[in-house]
């Protein structure tokens, strides 16, 4: 076996990451992963820093700690804007992994079925990144840039996700597509937040993940959605010219046009369900 780490603060782990090591928190993917196989490579085990974890707030949004797991956020008291990342928890595996994986696990795994990518980038959340010498935050629509790649530096540890507040009302909504109702790979995902003033859409977020290697933002929909009114009608305004910038696969679970459909499908549900 390689070095292995396991430090209480987080001063202590950037220090370790002078030089390469593989980042784990709760290992749900890590382990899967090596199955029969002799770790020999240096760990940087980061689930004992107490900085990294829960979520706070204050006047300018929501602060999530890196190694909060889907538990916690589900058990968080926080406001509608939040339900549609909830949503998306309860879809993370079955409950032994939603105790033990985490947010920044999730991202940084970067995969395109990733279930708390589209619901983040709906929320318009950005990531803060740590290194020895500097922090910086950049969008998550930013942040991840193909399948299992990220912008993460090799002395970068992801610390926290920042979702802004909304001036307004603010609802959020998932929805997910797979071969059965629970403990599956997407088809398809899809998450909307709608910021609502004087019964109408102010600013629509939509989001879109399984559908290319990186989940992806529909602004031309997001513009067609801005000013309607918040009723029934709002879901007929999905057409499938809206999604221009998704490219779908086509594999065992499905071909690229099925997923193109069922995107508009999913996304009139999601728009009607927060409408009422």
């Amino acid at each position: 076996m390689g070095d292995y780490r396991q430090p209480v603060r987080l001063e202590e782990a950037l220090e370790v990451l002078v030089r390469p090591y593989t980042v784990l928190s709760g290992g749900t993917d890590f382990y899967p992963a090596r199955v029969g196989k002799a770790v020999d490579e240096d760990i940087l085990d980061i689930s004992r820093i107490k900085g990294l974890r829960g979520i706070s707030s204050d006047g300018t949004g929501w602060r999530l700690g890196a190694t909060t797991t889907w538990s916690e956020l589900l058990a968080a008291d926080l406001p509608p804007l939040f339900d549609g990342l909830k949503q998306a928890a309860r879809e993370v595996g079955g409950q032994q992994i939603q105790n033990a994986g985490t947010l920044a696990g999730n991202l940084c795994n970067a995969s395109p079925a990733a279930d708390g990518v589209p619901p983040l980038l709906a929320l318009d959340a950005e990531v803060e990144l740590a290194s020895r010498d500097k922090v910086r935050r950049l969008p998550l629509s930013s942040f991840i840039v193909g399948n299992r790649r990220t912008q993460l530096l090799s002395d970068e540890l992801l610390v926290a996700i920042h979702v802004p507040r909304s001036t307004t009302q603010a609802r959020s909504s998932f929805l997910k597509l797979g071969a059965r109702r629970y403990l599956v790979i997407s088809i398809v995902m899809a998450a909307a937040t709608l910021e609502i003033a004087e019964d109408r859409v102010q600013t629509a977020r939509i989001a879109v993940g399984a559908c290319s290697a990186v989940a992806q933002r529909l602004p031309v929909l997001e513009v067609a959605l801005a000013g309607e009114p918040l009723d029934a009608r709002l879901a007929e305004k999905v057409q499938r010219a809206h999604l221009a910038p998704l490219t779908p696969i086509e594999d065992v679970r499905g071909s690229a046009d099925y997923r193109l459909d069922v995107v508009v499908t999913l996304l009139r549900r999601l728009l009607a369900e927060v409408a009422s």
